[in-house]
């Protein structure tokens, strides 16, 4: 299985003026309600969209639908892609790091993602875990939602993706594997670069998912490490410190 590993990126550096931060704060937590609401509408209408398909009784109304839910598949990627990219551009210089207790944070992205994985026919799972590990929830969140969009993308029908973790000495690995197709080896050096799209054929995303991971693994300073294996699938696995609240 090729493996590749990169980047290990100290946070940058601090002093803005306590009014330009508390600036930023307002913009950014209100960008994080809008996106947050936004994508709740859009869930909906997702939702909408296939239970109206499993009613629909005849070809020409299917494909009309099939049009409306990649029209909504395409704003919601888009939509997180705006969202995160914000938050970074706002907070390279202004991070702050806690606790983060990744068992509630892996059971609300399985929820969040379980719609888009049921109606790819997909078995998406989470492991329960008491680990925590020390850094910053929003950035964590954007991480580990980008590597689940992606691995749900790649993944064919009755494929299987598993998001969980595991210690590592003074660090915790946290996995997203999945069955998916897997990238070639002459590909993984660039997966990380923006408006990259192995196969573009599969959606119509703008590439920077894995870029904005790339932009806010150097900013926490955590690292990771890619497995692959063209049909096999692939596995992306941060690493992180365990903080020290952690009893995993």
């Amino acid at each position: 299985m090729k493996t590749i590993e990169s980047f290990v990126v100290a946070p940058a550096g601090q002093g803005q003026k306590p009014e330009v931060v508390a600036a930023q704060e307002f913009q950014t937590t209100l960008v994080g309600m809008m996106g947050h609401d936004l994508r709740q509408s859009l869930h909906v209408i997702q939702g909408t969209y296939a239970l109206l398909r499993s009613r629909a009784k005849d070809l020409p109304q299917q494909a009309w639908l099939d049009r409306g839910d990649r029209a909504v598949a395409k704003l919601t990627e888009q939509l997180n892609c705006l969202v995160d990219a914000f938050y970074l551009a706002e907070r390279t210089n202004a991070l702050e790091t806690s606790s983060v207790g990744l068992g509630p944070l892996f059971w609300r992205l399985r929820h969040e993602s379980e719609d888009a994985a049921l109606q790819k026919g997909i078995d998406l799972r989470a492991a329960s875990t008491y680990a925590c590990v020390a850094s910053n929830p929003v950035l964590l969140d954007c991480i580990l939602r980008n590597l689940l969009t992606n691995a749900i993308k790649y993944t064919e029908p009755g494929g299987r993706i598993l998001l969980g973790c595991r210690r590592k000495g003074a660090e915790i690995r946290i996995d997203v594997y999945d069955t998916g197709i897997g990238i070639p080896e002459s590909q993984l050096p660039r997966i990380f670069d923006s408006f990259t799209r192995l196969t573009p054929e599969r959606g119509a995303g703008l590439g920077i998912g894995l870029s904005i991971v790339r932009r806010a693994l150097e900013v926490l300073g955590h690292r990771i490490e890619v497995r692959s294996v063209v049909g096999d699938g692939s596995r992306f696995s941060i690493y992180a410190p365990a903080s020290a609240s952690d009893v995993a």
